[in-house]
């Protein structure tokens, strides 16, 4: 079982990993950039784009990514930062360095655990019922993602996802499936970027509490003028935010 990439440029390796709902091509103007001077390989995660079919956890998905991405500099986005946090613990020794944009390790509380699991299981039902496109729109019209722009939005791109593949990851990967990790956090010792945007006052809260767990090796920074979807919304902010990072570690 693989999951599907694409790899562009030359460089040091560099794996991108969407957020629920996008695919590989949801990258934009961000893996455009990091393809002049990185290797960049952008992954279908489980259940969306080319991977529609691959049916996997946040551990499973974790390693099924590093198969592809072997040892590199992960950068995982939402959905994907929760299948990058998994993979760093299990697989240490294949992360140069680690970068978590709007990323959680899991909710503490059992019950709230169980609620958001709920939550989850309810969307996955709307998805069937709606169909494809409808629940698409529904999902990208979300206070959340307000400040992402048309161009940015990737809906015909978004429109190579499946009913099936969609509902299997929200239900297998979502947050409500996601065994929190926050007392493991320390083990990670590569360099750790955790970025939110600014106005995106959840992940800040989140951010700083990862990068508080996971010790001196991380560092935390916002993106201004952005929400949940940072590198969607300014991209050359998110830009101005990574790149420095990469070039102090050598990534």
């Amino acid at each position: 079982m693989w999951l599907h990439a694409e790899r562009e440029g030359s460089g040091p390796p560099l794996v991108l990993v969407h957020g629920f709902t996008q695919t590989r091509r949801c990258w934009g103007p961000v893996a455009e950039d990091l393809a002049t001077d990185h290797s960049v390989v952008r992954v279908d995660a489980p259940g969306h784009g080319m991977s529609t079919d691959v049916l996997a956890g946040l551990r499973g998905g974790g390693r099924l990514i590093a198969d592809q991405g072997g040892e590199a500099t992960y950068l995982g986005y939402s959905m994907g930062g929760r299948y990058l946090i998994h993979l760093a613990l299990a697989n240490p020794e294949l992360v140069r360095g680690l970068v978590l944009l709007g990323a959680t390790a899991g909710i503490d509380d059992p019950e709230e655990r169980a609620a958001r699991a709920r939550a989850d299981e309810a969307t996955a039902a709307r998805i069937r019922e709606l169909g494809l496109l409808e629940f698409l729109q529904t999902w990208i019209a979300q206070p959340l993602f307000a400040g992402i722009p048309p161009e940015r939005q990737y809906l015909l791109e978004r429109m190579e996802n499946t009913v099936d593949g969609l509902e299997s990851s929200l239900l297998q990967s979502g947050t409500g499936a996601q065994d929190p990790s926050w007392d493991k956090l320390h083990r990670l010792d590569m360099p750790v970027l955790v970025v939110a945007g600014e106005r995106d006052e959840k992940f800040v809260a989140l951010g700083r509490r990862l990068q508080g767990s996971i010790g001196a090796n991380a560092t935390f920074a916002t993106v201004p003028g952005a929400g949940h979807a940072a590198h969607l919304e300014q991209p050359e902010a998110f830009l101005d935010v990574l790149r420095p990072w990469l070039a102090t570690h050598d990534l």
